[in-house]
């Protein structure tokens, strides 16, 4: 799959695809079994914030599973040609509605890896004319290409907080 270019996606969104150095597929691919590894590696972390008013651990890998989910079902929606824009989402209060405390990071880790393999299969399964089907979310036009590379990124952009803030 090709980079997506700069007309593809918000310009806040370069956050995190630029993260993505190599093949998305690979990354994505590799991210599976990496992150599921690095997570079980906190067990003991699970429920630590680094500051008052910070997410957990558990919280933070809970908004990870729930943002892919989101992208992915914008990208089905865009690539099986749904024209509807579709909303926007309040990360805190998804988080703040969950019991992601209540979980080990070993479940959320299964559940991470069941919900990337299937993704991986949609993302897998796309052609060129499908992953240049623009759709709006959030009020913003943004590919199925874009996506893959957010969804990617996005993974990144948070494990490098939690090795940065948290341990």
């Amino acid at each position: 799959m090709n980079r997506p270019q700069v007309n593809e996606y918000p310009k806040w969104a370069d956050v995190y695809i630029s993260l993505v150095k190599d093949d998305v597929i690979i990354t994505l691919e590799k991210q599976v079994k990496d992150f599921v590894n690095f997570i079980n590696s906190l067990t003991d972390k699970g429920d630590y914030a680094y500051a008052e008013g910070k997410w957990t651990i558990k919280q933070l890998v809970g908004h990870i599973i729930d943002t892919e989910r989101i992208l992915a079902y914008r990208m089905l929606c865009f690539v099986r040609g749904d024209k509807n824009p579709l909303p926007g989402f309040d990360e805190d209060a998804y988080v703040s509605h969950a019991h992601f405390q209540d979980r080990s990071l070993f479940s959320l880790g299964e559940e991470f890896a069941a919900m990337r393999t299937a993704n991986l299969y949609l993302i897998k399964s796309l052609n060129e004319e499908e992953l240049d089907r623009a759709g709006i979310a959030n009020g913003v036009p943004i590919t199925p290409r874009a996506l893959a590379y957010f969804i990617a990124g996005h993974l990144i952009h948070h494990k490098n907080v939690i090795e940065e803030r948290y341990l």
